[in-house]
């Protein structure tokens, strides 16, 4: 059995599930999934531990409510999510309520996917793009 670590989105616990069942897999704690097909919200509280613990590559989008570029890109966000998962976590921050956030990454201009693995940024794509760019995007820098 090869095994994996997931951090819960909903309640942060750390779970260890089996690859081969990544898909189907639930929170121990709360029940919810756990590489879901939409992307999860990520917040100063929650960001640290799903970036450093998840066994999978996480795909951050940087946006802020206001960013007509970022509106447009949310739909295509929400259906490369669909396609990723769950060999890979899709989440956003939004820039206007974690600052912090997009400050230490040193985020300047909106929307910007940046993956992550392992804790580590990994690579960086600053602009819109549509669902399948950033599906060809993620797999050529996974």
């Amino acid at each position: 059995m090869n095994m994996m670590h997931a951090v819960c989105p909903q309640c942060s616990a750390t779970n260890r599930i089996d690859v081969s069942r990544a898909a189907q897999a639930a929170c121990g704690k709360c029940k919810a999934p756990l590489l879901p097909k939409h992307p999860v919200e990520l917040t100063s509280a929650n960001f640290e531990k799903i970036i450093a613990k998840s066994g999978v590559p996480v795909l951050v989008d940087f946006w802020a409510p206001w960013c007509g570029p970022c509106k447009m890109m949310a739909p295509q966000f929400e259906k490369a999510a669909s396609e990723l998962a769950p060999e890979m976590l899709l989440a956003k921050v939004n820039t206007e309520t974690e600052q912090q956030i997009g400050a230490r990454f040193g985020i300047q201009s909106i929307p910007t996917l940046v993956l992550f693995e392992k804790g580590r940024e990994k690579a960086r794509q600053p602009g819109a793009l549509n669902s399948a760019d950033i599906v060809r995007w993620a797999w050529s820098k996974a």
